[in-house]
């Protein structure tokens, strides 16, 4: 488990109404890291924000963690 992995799992969660239901599941290839967030549908509108501000902000922070990583993140919501 990354770093990136708990960042992005804190943020959903802190969002979230419902905490319990959020699952974050990281996938680590060679030079890519893939991070799935899947929410209840309720939380869908919270996690992804007005024109997609929030979830293009959680990508921002994760591509951060990643440069630091020297490797690509994909964050997508399922």
């Amino acid at each position: 488990m990354t770093e990136i992995k708990d960042m992005v799992q804190f943020v959903a969660e802190s969002l979230a109404d419902k905490p319990e239901d959020v699952q974050v599941e990281e996938s680590v290839g060679e030079a890519v890291i893939m991070i799935e967030i899947k929410v209840a549908s309720e939380d869908m509108g919270r996690l992804i924000g007005r024109q997609g501000r929030t979830i293009n902000a959680i990508r921002s922070l994760a591509r951060v963690l990643a440069a630091k990583m020297e490797k690509k993140v994909s964050v997508e919501i399922i």
